[in-house]
């Protein structure tokens, strides 16, 4: 199924603009596209930055950077932050699993 998508119109400085610009360019894509996909990188790096920061747990990291909490697993194991899962990370699991299920 489809995610719904938004239109948004914003602002930026003149070297941002260039930057993605390029960007876009060099990966042969359209300019929206290239922001979708920096917008989703940022995402996960801001989810690991949370979670090595203990300013988030596995699922609170995984809701942040939009995957699942087995896929925030294998990043964090990608980017060599070790996983301390916590009880609630668990619990979240099993609420997970029942929804799917």
């Amino acid at each position: 199924m489809a995610k719904a998508q938004k239109t948004v119109s914003i602002r930026l400085e003149a070297d941002d603009y260039n930057f993605l610009s390029s960007l876009a360019e060099a990966g042969r894509e359209d300019f929206s596209t290239a922001v979708r996909d920096l917008i989703a990188r940022g995402r996960v790096l801001l989810a690991l930055d949370r979670y090595r920061e203990g300013k988030a747990s596995l699922s609170k990291a995984a809701e942040v950077a939009g995957v699942s909490v087995s896929e925030m697993m294998d990043l964090l194991a990608q980017h060599g932050i070790p996983s301390d899962l916590r009880v609630e990370d668990y619990r979240e699991s099993l609420r997970t699993l029942r929804e799917v299920w």
